[in-house]
């Protein structure tokens, strides 16, 4: 385990210098600023909104129902943590075309309908997969009283 550990630290550094490499010499001095501004956006957005709303939908799960099954609890989780960085993907690109472009072909397709698209389609297997799970947390508690009565 120790050296799994020690090889996941050197990956790990190798790729920050790999990309602080990159990023000195492929990005403009003029524009480190903004993409410093956009990296500390995405690590307040993960830490302060995305991470807090995955513990606390689990933490409700598990009061709600404590017959669960975990596979139901990752399923929700996941499916959260999908929609979630999903919607923190295409919302500048949603922006970026109410703003208007030079050039129409970068942003061409209509990505506030397909966002919720897709989001509506992560709802609905949530909902499924709350129901299946609830469904045979039911039967086991029934099969449970048949065997014990």
């Amino acid at each position: 385990m120790k050296a799994a550990r020690i090889v996941l630290v050197v990956v790990g550094v190798l790729v920050i210098a790999f990309g602080a490499s990159v990023l000195v010499t492929s990005v403009s001095p003029k524009r480190i600023g903004g993409l410093a501004a956009w990296l500390l956006g995405a690590v307040i957005l993960h830490d302060a909104i995305l991470s807090p709303f995955v513990v606390g939908a689990g933490l409700l799960l598990r009061r709600a129902g404590r017959s669960l099954r975990a596979w139901v609890l990752v399923v929700v989780q996941a499916a959260i943590v999908l929609g979630s960085v999903l919607a923190l993907v295409v919302l500048p690109e949603i922006a970026a075309k109410r703003h208007g472009q030079k050039n129409p072909t970068i942003l061409p397709f209509d990505y506030g309908t397909r966002l919720l698209i897709v989001e509506g389609v992560l709802l609905l297997v949530v909902v499924a997969v709350l129901v299946v799970g609830v469904v045979r947390a039911r039967q086991s508690v029934v099969r449970g009283s048949r065997t014990t009565g």
